[in-house]
Formats: C-alpha cells, sequence, structure tokens
C-alpha cells in the first residue's frame, strides 16, 4: 500500500489535460477512442482524485460501449471509489439495467458493497428502479441483507418514499 505521506508526483499541464479526456470519453461514451488507449497500455483501473474508476464513470452515465470495452480491457467491477460506491451501485442508482447486466457478466457480486455496506439493491429500491430491483433478486441479491446502520433494502425504500419497492423486496423470494 502506497505511503500516504509520501510526496505525490508533480504533473505537467499536458499531462493532466490527457487524464481529462481520458475520463471525459469514459463519461461520454467514447468506447472507440478508450479501446485504442487501452491497445496503447492505458490501465483499465484508471481513478480520478475521487476514486471514480473509468468503469465508475461510464456506467454511471449509462455509457454501454464504453463500459463493456473498459471491462473487456480488465476494468474492474468491484473497484469503489472514495465514496465507497461501486460501479453496479452507480448503475443501479441511475436504473441501467443494461450496464447492470454487463457488469453482473463480467463478476460484478450482487450484493457487493463499499464503503458503508450499501448495495446495489438498496440504492435500486430507494429510488423505486423496479426493473432494477427484478434484475438484482433474480441475480441472488439478498433481500435481508442490511447496510451498515442496520437498514434493509425494503426500509431505506419506506425512508425515501419509493412507491412500488418496499413490497417488491418484501415479495422477494428468500434462500432456503
Amino acid at each position: 500500500m502506497a505511503d500516504p505521506d509520501a510526496p505525490k508526483p508533480v504533473l505537467d499541464a499536458e499531462t493532466l489535460a490527457f487524464a481529462g479526456r481520458v475520463f471525459q470519453y469514459a463519461r461520454a461514451g467514447h468506447a472507440e477512442e478508450l479501446a485504442a488507449l487501452f491497445a496503447q497500455g492505458l490501465p483499465a483501473n484508471l481513478r480520478n482524485d475521487k476514486g471514480d474508476s473509468l468503469l465508475m464513470l461510464a456506467a454511471y452515465n449509462g455509457q454501454e460501449a464504453a463500459t463493456r470495452v473498459i471491462l473487456e480491457a480488465g476494468g474492474d467491477p468491484e473497484l469503489a471509489n472514495d465514496r465507497g460506491q461501486t460501479p453496479l451501485a452507480g448503475a443501479a442508482f441511475k436504473g441501467e439495467t443494461g450496464i447492470a447486466r454487463l457488469l453482473l457478466a463480467h463478476g460484478a457480486r450482487v450484493d457487493g458493497t463499499g464503503e458503508g455496506g450499501r448495495t446495489a439493491l438498496m440504492l435500486a429500491a430507494m429510488f423505486n428502479r423496479t426493473e432494477m430491483v427484478d434484475l438484482l433478486l433474480a441475480h441472488g441479491a439478498d433481500p435481508d441483507r442490511r447496510d451498515g446502520t442496520g437498514q434493509s433494502a425494503a426500509e431505506m425504500a419506506r425512508a425515501m418514499g419509493a412507491a412500488d419497492t418496499p413490497a417488491q423486496v418484501a415479495r422477494a423470494p428468500r434462500p432456503a
């Protein structure tokens, strides 16, 4: 692990501009440009100053083609940002079911969490993302799992005023 007190390298303006473009490619879905950079050796798990990986930015911003390219280049679907959010949680929050399917197919843990213990199911339920809730439950998400404060997905959904997902989660089959 890197020494947090070690001096950070000074980056020149050209390097910073390049990094900014790369992260914007992920946000805006420039899959071909990203693929070309990966072919030249760009690390797929590059992160910005907030800990957001290229995969997190593509997933959160609904960029399915870019998400696929980053995953195929070795992007880690479990790499959480500095706020403890995983790419699957970002996709769940935004209701991006196509991206969630891609992430799950590439190894994202359906009940994976970052700091705070919130799962993708919890976020989907909180924001009344019924299609996402169905997808996550079909992939084995645990409807009874609790976050770091002891709340379940249904409880969080009720607290947020979600109209449909509290009952949807409550009806979910439980493991035998």
